[in-house]
């Protein structure tokens, strides 16, 4: 059983979470995780040792004394270690390094061509991150290869369905040329650390989690961009399903009519209905010259009427969409995040749907808000991932 796979009671005191007891300042000692944790010193102080062997945790010096004798002080290393991310759109990509506790070191933003294939997309993005990794303080063999002396790993967030056990993309629809392409595989003939895989809404998930609401058990959070999909946390952990493809609202159907055409090749999806794609098609439609996304939300933004309604009628579907979601699962907390979450009418229908569609108990104390962690949410929740994975393997 890995990390990911354990029911969250039997992670209190884990590995993960006195590693992040400690990044987050919650705990500073031995004493402090044995407290915080309910375990006995003996076994805090055997899985620190595993941590510092690992280089997860540190001492750095003796602490306060309360009484007898000085605590040793742990800490995150701040230095060397770091984890790559990458988190790939379909015309940009965000890459970074982030330390060990989930802090991103540096980043940056690229643009790339979804349609130039994942030998060419994956390749430079790659290059980039090891070269940020290299600027942090990693070392490249002489192959030219980045080895693992202070890379730990590098996790990738790709936008279509992957089979996260084996790090291969399923029948994604906006993605050419990508179909059964094993990610993991290609990157491990071309870098010498773990390369984790999964799709970039799990990983929105994930760094949202993480970074505002890791006290909840139950979220869903939705990404609405060129695309649209979610990710899900159950149970305080990512839930992927028996595939990995649980949390996929993409293409579930939204009663429309007419329907129109969806890339999966049916018609009334909720990506052909309420999706940035299916925005700029709307208006193109209408008459109304956009180019993309950006366009359509600057139109809303300028109180476009044509946009504005196509808004709020993609709010409505993603609401009733969420509706059927959170009656059967009853979440603590819906957030969405991606480019539309900024679009106020969208945002406000679809609220305005969840209460109405959505039975009082599971709306009762439900927060609906957006995801606040900001461009680098997906890099955060890649990050984890590869922490996840280290702190597991300790």
């Amino acid at each position: 059983m890995t990390i990911d796979d354990a029911p969250r009671e039997a992670l209190r005191g884990g590995p993960r979470e006195l590693l992040r007891w400690v990044a987050t300042g919650a705990a500073v000692s031995r004493a402090d995780l044995s407290r915080l944790s309910g375990l006995s010193p003996s076994t805090v102080s055997q899985r620190v040792e595993a941590l510092i062997s690992q280089g997860l945790l540190e001492e750095t010096g003796a602490g306060r004394s309360r009484g007898g004798r000085r605590p040793r002080q742990l800490a995150v290393p701040t230095g060397g270690a770091v984890v790559g991310a990458i988190d790939l759109g379909a015309h940009h990509a965000r890459v970074g390094t982030l330390d060990l506790s989930g802090r991103v070191v540096q980043a940056r933003t690229l643009p790339v061509r979804i349609e130039d294939g994942p030998e060419a997309v994956l390749g430079t993005l790659l290059t980039e991150v090891t070269a940020l990794a290299a600027s942090s303080g990693a070392t490249t063999s002489a192959t030219g290869s980045t080895t693992a002396d202070a890379l730990r790993g590098i996790g990738i967030g790709i936008p279509g369905p992957v089979q996260h056990a084996t790090g291969r993309i399923v029948s994604p629809s906006r993605m050419p040329g990508w179909n059964g392409f094993d990610v993991a595989a290609f990157c491990a003939g071309r870098i010498e650390v773990p390369v984790i895989v999964d799709n970039d809404a799990n990983l929105m998930a994930l760094g949202a989690h993480r970074t505002a609401h890791s006290e909840l058990d139950h979220a869903v959070y939705i990404k609405a961009g060129t695309g649209i999909g979610s990710g899900v946390i159950s149970s305080g952990r990512l839930h992927r399903g028996a595939q990995g493809s649980a949390g996929d609202i993409s293409h579930c159907r939204v009663v429309a009519d007419p329907a129109p055409p969806c890339t999966c090749g049916n018609s009334g999806c909720l990506e052909a209905v309420a999706s940035g794609a299916a925005l700029v098609t709307a208006l193109r439609g209408q008459g109304v010259p956009v180019d993309d996304l950006t366009g359509v939300i600057r139109l809303i933004d300028d109180g476009d009427r044509q946009a504005t309604a196509l808004a709020r009628q993609a709010g409505r579907a993603v609401g009733e969409i969420l509706a059927v979601v959170v009656n059967f699962f009853n979440p603590q907390v819906v957030a969405i995040g991606g480019r539309l979450a900024d679009c106020e009418p969208l945002l406000a229908s679809m609220r305005a749907t969840l209460y109405e569609r959505c039975l009082p108990l599971a709306t009762q104390t439900l927060l609906i808000e957006r995801v606040a962690a900001g461009q680098d949410v997906g890099i955060t929740g890649a990050a984890h991932l590869v922490i996840d994975h280290v702190v597991a393997t300790a």
